[in-house]
């Protein structure tokens, strides 16, 4: 071969390896892009239209439109705030509690920022969506019952309060309980148990339901919360895969371990509602999968395919309890089990997420320098500790300043009736 061919062709193979050169100094990554586009697609999916059929199922039919219509109001209201500073306080700095108006109004946040290898537009859009399910969540503890005015601050003040700060200190820069190695992989802490400690406070404040416990008040369509219940199964792929941030084997187990805990935790509680109560419902099966979700998702990052079958059976079971027989114990009226399901499944998926993550039980690696379960366990207890702590006592303010403000719940009158009516003048069935 000629010198003057072996110059062509060198020089055409460096002109055809130029643009791969060019994007080995670039860290966008479209492969995780496309993979976070669409997890941010599921979890909103998750509330609308998943959560608002499972909790629009379970109440009486006279006020199905008002809960979709609380979910329906909290995502585009969350959208907002969360765009206007929730994104900012929640992860724009580095300090310990709180993140700082640094990108208030997303200031800074353009088509080239970038958040690790994906677009930070994309990275803000999926943590939103986290903030629109979190106070979702929280509407069935108080459905059937609070003024939809009152719902609309009180979730406002909550967001900007409880949920952005909390998110902040687990997993925004420098914050305090990210510091110390808490493991909340998807939200254990920052979603669930926040969410369900809220819900309670929330349903002690308002008081019972007319008529509860004495009068019977089953849900209205159990087609719709079957429904919803799987659309959360599926939409949740993409809340605990997506919390990797990229395509790789983290996301591929998170996957895996979510699919498993929650078959797991369905089984559990299906089969103890069938001991207890002598037959297997609809409405257990379903409340089951949703504990094992819950469960999984600090966990989903760092635990192992057994360990999500143990985290997935101690959560159907604990759940179930906690949803029957802790509430009808305590008399207080959590309409839809969101403390029963989201506060005590997140607070065994905390718990068990320091026991799991340890490589001896076949976990990914715990988050405390010690490398000691005990360690971890104590760490995440503490993150626990906090996160109740903080969401009982501000959320308990909140709800008596809204009460000061525009009244909490609705009339006597109003409750019989129905919220449909009431509140939005409208009716989900003409019959």
């Amino acid at each position: 071969m000629s010198y003057k061919k072996i110059i062509y062709r060198g020089a055409g193979a460096l002109l055809l390896s130029a643009p791969a050169l060019a994007l080995a100094d670039d860290t966008l990554s479209s492969g995780d892009t496309a993979w976070m586009l669409t997890a941010t697609a599921l979890v909103l999916f998750m509330t609308i239209p998943g959560l608002s059929l499972f909790y629009a199922g379970m109440v009486r039919s006279k006020n199905t439109l008002s809960v979709l219509m609380q979910c329906f109001a909290i995502t585009a209201l969350m959208t907002i705030l969360w765009a206007l500073y929730g994104y900012s306080i929640a992860f724009g700095g580095d300090g310990a509690y709180w993140g700082g108006l640094s990108k208030a109004f997303l200031a800074g946040v353009g088509v080239d920022s970038l958040s690790g290898t994906i677009p930070e537009t994309v990275f803000m859009t999926f943590q939103m969506t986290f903030a629109i399910i979190t106070p979702a969540l929280v509407v069935g503890a108080f459905a059937e019952r609070m003024k939809f005015s009152a719902m609309l601050l009180f979730m406002g003040l909550w967001l900007t309060l409880v949920y952005a700060p909390i998110a902040h200190w687990v997993w925004g820069g420098g914050g305090w309980l990210g510091g110390m190695g808490i493991l909340d992989f998807a939200g254990g802490t920052v979603v669930h148990v926040n969410a369900g400690v809220a819900g309670l406070v929330a349903a002690l404040v308002l008081g019972r339901r007319k008529g509860y416990p004495g009068t019977p008040m089953m849900p209205h369509n159990l087609t719709y919360t079957i429904i919803g219940a799987g659309m959360l199964w599926v939409g949740w792929f993409g809340f605990n895969a997506g919390s990797e941030l990229a395509a790789d084997g983290t996301a591929g187990m998170a996957m895996a371990v979510t699919q498993i805990a929650t078959a797991a935790a369905a089984l559990a509680w299906m089969f103890s509602e069938w001991m207890v109560h002598g037959k297997p419902s609809v409405l257990g099966i379903a409340s089951g999968a949703v504990a094992g979700l819950v469960a999984i998702t600090p966990a989903s990052g760092t635990a192992g395919p057994m360990g999500a079958i143990a985290i997935g059976l101690i959560a159907g079971v604990g759940c179930f309890l906690g949803a029957t027989k802790l509430k009808r114990a305590l008399g207080y009226d959590d309409s839809l089990d969101a403390f029963g399901v989201h506060g005590i499944g997140g607070a065994i998926g905390a718990l068990l997420t320091g026991v799991f993550a340890a490589p001896s039980l076949g976990g990914a690696g715990l988050g405390v320098e010690s490398g000691s379960i005990a360690d971890q366990v104590t760490v995440q207890a503490l993150g626990l500790g906090a996160t109740i702590a903080y969401t009982a006592v501000v959320s308990f303010i909140l709800l008596k300043l809204v009460d000061m403000i525009v009244g909490l719940r609705v009339s006597e009158e109003v409750e019989v009736e129905g919220l449909d009516i009431s509140e939005h003048d409208e009716r989900a069935y003409i019959l």
